[in-house]
Formats: C-alpha cells, structure tokens, sequence
C-alpha cells in the first residue's frame, strides 16, 4: 500500500486533497481582501487630503504606516501559524483588519493613522497564512507554482484597489462609504474563514514555549539565506508597494497630465501584471526546478520597465503595455518565499515565511518616508510635482532593483533541478 508522504501531518492523501484546496482558497480570499485595503488609498489622495487636513505628501506618510504593521505583525503571523494553525489565527485577523477599516472612515487623522497600522497588522497574516498552507500540506514540487497563485489573489485585490475603487470614487462614493464598507466586509470574510478553514490534524502534546519560539527564529534568522531572500523580495516588491500603490496615479497625473481615470487605468495595469505572471514565472520556476534564473531575468526585465516608465517618452508604445510586462516581470519577487522555505527546516515553515515577510515589508515600512522625503527635497516642497521630481527621487528604487537581482547570486539554488546540494548550517548527521 502507497503511503501518503503527508501521513506524519495525520491526513491520508484523499483527505488531504479535499482540505487542503478549501484551506488555500479561504486564505487566498482574505489575502485578496487585504491587497485592496493597501492599494485603495493611491486612488483617493485628494479626498484623503481634505477631510484628514494633511498635504498629500504628509498622507502619503500615514498610508505607509500599513507596511509599519505589516513588517512589524509578519514574525508573530509564522510563528503562530507554526504552533496554532491558520484556523485559530486567521479569521481573527480578518475580523481585525475590518476594524482597521472602520477607523480609516473616522476622519480622524489619529483613528485614521491606526486604523492604517492595524490594517497592516491584520492584513500581514493573509498571505504567512496561505504560503503555509501550501507548504505544509501540498508536494513541493507544486509550491512555487501555488505561491504565486496565491500572490495572483493579492495582486487582483490591488487591481481591484484601484481598477474598481478608482472609479467608485470619481463617480461620487465618499471615502467614509468606502471603508466602512470593507469594515463590514472583513467581519464576514472572518466568519468564513471560521467556517470553512478544516482543523488542524491531531499533532503531539508540546508546550508552545516562548523559547521555543525565540529558538525557531534563531535557526532562520541565522541562516544568511533567509537573509537574502528577505532583501530580494522587498527590493522587487517596492516597485509595487511604494511606487505604484502610494503615488502611481499621481505621479502618472503630475508627471505626465493624464486625467484622474486614465491615470488609474494604467497604474492598474501593473497588478493586473502580476496577476499573470505570480503564478506564470512560480510555473515555470517549477518546471525547469530552478529558483534563480527566473528572480535574475524577472529583475532584469523589471528593471528595464521602470526605467521606460520613469525616463520614454509616453505614446510610443501601446497603452498599458509598459505597466503589464512590469507587474509580470515583478512576480519573480515571489520566488524568494519559497526559496527560504527550502533552505531552512521543514518544521519551522510559518516562521520562515514571517521571517521573510518581515525583512521584505520592513523595507518598505523604513523607505516610504524616504521616498516622500525625496520627493519634498526635489520639489522644493511643493504640493504639485513633475516629471524631474518624480525622476530623481525614484533613482534609488531603480538602483534597489538592481542590487536584488546582483544579490540573487549569492542564494544557493535550491530547485529540484539544482546542480549541487544545499548544505544548510543547521542540519546534522543522522
């Protein structure tokens, strides 16, 4: 009789195919709902600016505190997912980013600025939750490609965030409307989630020590390709995170005139890239069981994208196109999650996952202020910016995507297909 490679997990493989898809799929939902939390204030800047009182670049500073709660909420997100499973934790971070939501709608710059943080917070154990599931209960021959499916839902979520929500607004939905609405709309996501995420499998009495706890951070932490992985991931991710989700359609509207709906539709078209090509390049990667050479060409392709978007003339190529072929090339930013996973030990799958979700949005966290102050510094502080501004203060985002992909050859391969063994510092002869 065939025996399940999941048998140590309590599941036999039938069960396991049946749980698992619902598991993957709930997680998936809410880590949709929580890119269009991030991605939704890039369309509504003006309206935010007035009824908060701050200029848009000092409400540029209070969107970024969503990667403040991201960063900060990423290690507790894997540690808990490794002691508790995603169906204790999950649908209480939903009902969480809800509240977050609620306190955006306040008009009130200080509700407003934590409700920001707790969406964060909240929002950063969607995605920990959703990669270790597919971790710990799908073969890893099929991991790469589910990450990036579950990176293709958060990335429609940020399309939707600004594909769908742009023109709510514009037609004359109120930003209070809005986010009450996805207030009540993260209760229901946590109540199914409660619902239809399975239990977890029967696993051995152990006491969840904090030093236990404080041990599995050490054994990743100390493994400097954790280390890598986590800077290559945010340093791809910024492009998104900063650039397109805080001041894409602005930058498109100042730098290059178009009007307020057209500026949404091409920014836009970036996750709708990455709704391609998460799940097109974690297929490939699959296939040719390779890591590296898909990050090193997705960065190199990324790269040469921005640089059109920040330097070309606009109209000589088609509409949307630079913006796509940017989102797909993006998705190599995925791979490190499942390269840190490989590299570092089967148990400590969650932790791995906050670790790298820590170190990637903690960048993001640390260099949002940074590029707004470099957009005050270029533009004399003016609230208007051109095209020189925008130009000068995203050089180093540039350079970032540069260094990602010169990093990317210090990980060690660790593909099927990898032409030698990754010796990894924690393990022991049998």
């Amino acid at each position: 009789m065939a025996v399940s490679t999941y048998s140590a997990n309590g599941y036999s493989t039938e069960k396991l195919s049946k749980t698992a898809s619902i598991a993957w799929l709930v997680a998936a939902v809410f880590y949709f709902y929580q890119y269009v939390e991030r991605a939704s204030p890039s369309v509504m800047m003006p309206q935010l600016s007035d009824a908060l009182g701050k200029s848009t670049l000092e409400v540029a500073s209070l969107v970024a505190f969503f990667y403040y709660g991201y960063s900060t909420f990423s290690l507790a997100a894997g540690a808990s997912m490794d002691r508790l499973g995603p169906r204790h934790i999950l649908p209480l971070a939903a009902v969480a980013a809800g509240c977050g939501a609620l306190l955006f709608a306040t008009g009130s710059s200080g509700a407003a600025t934590f409700g920001r943080f707790l969406q964060g917070a909240a929002g950063g154990f969607a995605p920990v939750g959703a990669i270790y599931i597919v971790t710990t209960r799908f073969p890893p021959s099929m991991a790469a490609t589910l990450i990036g499916a579950t990176q293709m839902f958060g990335m429609a979520g940020g399309a939707a965030g600004q594909f769908l929500v742009g023109p709510l607004i514009a037609s004359g939905v109120s930003y209070k409307t809005f986010w009450l609405q996805m207030g009540i709309a993260g209760f229901c996501i946590g109540a199914l989630l409660l619902v239809l995420l399975p239990s977890e499998p029967r696993k051995k009495e152990k006491r969840a020590e904090l030093s236990e706890t404080l041990s599995g951070f050490g054994v990743v932490f100390r493994n400097p390709q954790s280390i890598y992985c986590g800077v290559i991931a945010g340093l791809l991710f910024i492009p998104t995170t900063i650039f397109t989700m805080i001041w894409g359609v602005r930058y498109l509207q100042e730098a290059h005139g178009f009007d307020y709906a057209t500026a949404v539709l091409r920014s836009a078209s970036i996750p709708v890239g990455w709704i391609i090509g998460c799940p097109l390049l974690g297929y490939i990667s699959d296939r040719i069981g390779r890591r590296k050479p898909v990050i090193v060409a997705g960065g190199f392709a990324l790269f040469s994208c921005l640089c059109w978007i920040l330097f070309a003339p606009p109209g000589i190529l088609p509409p949307y196109t630079v913006g796509l072929l940017a989102g797909i090339a993006s998705g190599s930013a995925m791979i490190p999650y499942i390269v840190i996973k490989e590299a570092n030990p089967p148990h400590l799958g969650g932790t791995a996952t906050g670790v790298i979700s820590f170190v990637n949005f903690s960048l993001s966290a640390l260099l949002a202020p940074g590029f707004t102050w470099m957009l005050r510094y270029a533009s004399s502080r003016a609230n208007a910016m051109e095209l020189p501004h925008y130009q000068t203060a995203f050089i180093p985002m540039l350079l970032g995507v540069a260094a990602a992909v010169g990093l990317t050859f210090l990980l060690k391969e660790t593909g099927k297909r990898a032409p030698t063994a990754v010796v990894l510092p924690f393990k022991k002869a049998a």
